[in-house]
């Protein structure tokens, strides 16, 4: 796929929305089965098949885009999609260690991460052990995908410019993103 222009495809062109899967919460036993997480060699395929109405999340983020009955969510303004993550954080904290020290990084850098990478149409998966020691897995995804570039929209939207609206790491700094999604 190439971008308006004609060039290919990159993070430094890419202009489209994003759609969410998940929450997967689960059992490491269950997630390690890749198995289960690959789709098949084409559509008719039987792996592709079971692989397209498997709830665990796929091995790469943007096959996602093949399970149509799964989205979450579609966003075109990046704070709704950052809205949505932290929504899924708060549901299903990760885990504290024993120690009290932190396992994982905290939300307010997962966050500012994700505000960087999203407008650049890189896909966005946190996963990571919760306070039941279940797996925890979700995904916000770009559409189109930058590795994914075959795989037509599950939602039949045509890729759109960003918003002007949608803002970058910089402006996030300069305090241009609601205080609910800035980091402390």
């Amino acid at each position: 796929m190439s971008s308006s222009t004609g060039e290919k495809l990159t993070s430094q062109n890419w202009a489209g929305h994003w759609h969410g899967f998940g929450a997967w919460i689960g059992s490491g036993d269950t997630y390690r089965q890749e198995g289960r997480r690959r789709p098949g060699e084409g559509p008719g395929d039987p792996q592709t098949r079971t692989f397209l109405e498997e709830k665990l999340p796929p091995m790469i983020t943007g096959q996602w885009l093949m399970r149509r009955t799964q989205v979450a969510g579609t966003w075109t303004e990046v704070e709704d999609a950052l809205a949505w993550l932290q929504e899924r954080y708060t549901q299903a904290p990760p885990m504290v260690r024993e120690d009290g020290k932190a396992a994982y990084s905290p939300l307010d850098w997962k966050l500012e991460c994700a505000l960087d990478a999203l407008p650049r149409g890189v896909d966005i998966t946190w996963a990571y052990w919760t306070q039941s020691r279940m797996l925890a897995s979700y995904s916000v995804v770009a559409c189109p995908n930058l590795f994914q570039q075959h795989l037509p929209c599950p939602t039949g939207e045509a890729a759109r410019p960003l918003p002007a609206n949608v803002t970058s790491l910089d402006s996030r700094r300069r305090g241009n993103v609601p205080s609910t999604l800035a980091p402390a």
